[in-house]
């Protein structure tokens, strides 16, 4: 990985860590490609059904954590 990339994703993981950032991003990107999926299939997504899914997921999340 270049140092400056490396530099830039430790910083931008401060005080949670790499880990936890990586997992938050790679549960970002899951999402787009989800809401890219049903974009496809069902037309555009409007932002409070975005909103909807995000709070589904966070609560999926939560379950998954023992929250």
């Amino acid at each position: 990985m270049p140092q400056d990339i490396a530099e830039t994703a430790y910083a931008r993981s401060a005080p949670s860590g790499l880990s936890a950032y990586v997992t938050r991003q790679i549960e970002r990107d899951n999402l787009n490609e989800l809401i890219s999926i049903a974009e496809a299939e069902h037309g555009l997504i409007n932002e409070k059904e975005t909103q909807a899914k995000r709070k589904q997921l966070m609560h999926a999340r939560e379950q998954q954590l023992g929250g």
